[in-house]
């Protein structure tokens, strides 16, 4: 059994909390939280788990064997640094650290300690997202464009643009179900308020192929959107969340391409263009939640020293085009080059 001690009560705290207090394979030790006054709800409704506000208590505990940050993003790369040289696992929010170079250093210290560092990309182990995955592996030919909104009227942050806040979520899935890595990336936006980050950005990343991605993500919408759309030479798929069931579908449309050469012996060939319209389906998803089904995998990753899908050459991944982002939109839009050469894979 994983003894975990929860770093965060905030917003998503709580969440991890009845998560792990609900997995048979785990054992909730203790929360830890700044201010106090948060936590005595949790020792309300688990009287046997232990609350502080000192760090440095929950890494001299030996009954911790991972620690769960679910802080701020700007201290993420100092706690997860000090759990894994007290020897305890990790899993951290997303984006894992506040630049490359942290995120890096997090994957280096987890390697050469063999601590399993895990990246809280929840989307990716809903049903609809691994569902998604499949699809574009077993049956959307080549894939020619990913297109995602994410908009809503929503909660300002001071400390990151709506591109970290928001654009995150859609960078993780999209890495989860794109084979594909991006190679570039050029991000445009504004700040509406003097003084804060941007709350509107549109994201256009590269590929060494024709594939195209577009992210659209936006504080000052009157509606809530979340809809990602993949295009396929053989298929295409509507990704909605915010559908109650039939959040996947899948619709065998496209066009195909055919050379036709000329009379008269000329080389030049015209492109027919034809349109293909067949059925819709939705196909039936496993609904189990997400935020479950992802720590117990962290727990089968830590007991038997494997790998989590989200681990953090995944995060690491993320904080790059996020990084590039950031300092394609400091330049309107300059399109800045994400290194493949220093990518992790």
């Amino acid at each position: 059994m994983i003894g975990f001690a929860v770093i965060g009560y905030g917003y998503w705290g709580p969440n991890l909390v009845r998560n792990i207090a609900e997995l048979p394979d785990a054992r909730l030790v203790s929360v830890c939280d700044l201010k106090m006054d948060r936590l005595q709800s949790v020792k309300t409704r688990y009287p046997s788990v232990d609350i502080t506000n000192d760090f440095e208590e929950v890494l001299r505990d030996p009954r911790v064997d991972a620690v769960a940050i679910a802080t701020p993003v700007f201290a993420h790369f100092k706690l997860a640094m000090q759990a894994m040289m007290a020897g305890k696992h990790v899993f951290v929010e997303k984006p894992m650290a506040s630049n490359a170079e942290e995120a890096r250093r997090m994957v280096e210290e987890a390697a050469r300690r063999r601590l399993v560092l895990a990246v809280d990309h929840t989307f990716i182990h809903t049903g609809a997202v691994r569902k998604m995955r499949e699809i574009v592996e077993e049956g959307l030919g080549d894939v020619y464009y990913y297109d995602s909104v994410r908009v809503n009227l929503g909660l300002f942050q001071h400390d990151v643009s709506v591109v970290w806040d928001l654009a995150v979520h859609d960078l993780s899935i999209m890495d989860y179900v794109l084979a594909e890595k991006p190679v570039a990336v050029s991000a445009t936006g504004m700040s509406h308020v003097t003084g804060e980050p941007e709350n509107i950005a549109y994201l256009t990343l590269f590929f060494e192929s024709k594939l195209i991605a577009h992210i659209h993500v936006n504080w000052l919408a009157p509606v809530k959107v979340r809809r990602t759309l993949i295009g396929g030479s053989k298929k295409m798929i509507v990704y909605d969340d915010l559908e109650p069931s039939e959040k996947i579908k899948v619709y065998d449309k496209g066009i195909t391409l055919n050379g036709n050469p000329q009379k008269n012996g000329e080389k030049v060939y015209q492109m027919l263009v034809g349109y293909r319209t067949g059925d819709m389906y939705a196909p039936q998803l496993d609904m189990t939640e997400a935020l479950g089904r992802e720590l117990g995998q962290f727990i089968r990753c830590v007991e038997n020293n494997e790998q989590p899908i989200a681990d953090g050459h995944a995060g690491l991944r993320v904080v790059r085009i996020l990084e590039a982002a950031t300092q394609s939109l400091a330049q309107r839009g300059r399109i800045v080059e994400l290194e493949q050469a220093r990518m992790i894979a």
